[in-house]
């Protein structure tokens, strides 16, 4: 069973609403890694398909590898805008 700890030091068993939020949120998380690892499983393929056979092969991997790693760079940019959006139009308090 899982056990939470208070801040007075007890520990309590976690409720039904806590144990389907931290379910939900690694749902999700499974989901969005899945997505980058088709992406880097497929890195070799999509090389090949969207760039010049004239260029080398491992330079065509690492465009595509390239590519992958934006994903990774421009995240936290699109969580401060999304996540402010949401705030100000999405989340009303009750």
């Amino acid at each position: 069973m899982a056990i939470a700890s208070t801040a007075g030091g007890a520990s309590r068993a976690m409720t039904r609403e806590e144990k389907k939020v931290i379910f939900a949120s690694s749902l999700g998380t499974v989901f969005e890694w899945y997505d980058f690892y088709l992406y880097g499983s497929l890195a070799v393929f999509i090389g090949s398909t969207f760039f010049s056979p004239a260029i080398p092969e491992a330079t065509r991997n690492i465009f595509a590898l390239l590519a992958f790693a934006a994903g990774f760079l421009v995240r936290p940019f699109g969580a401060l805008l999304f996540g402010r959006i949401g705030d100000l139009v999405g989340r009303k308090y009750t």
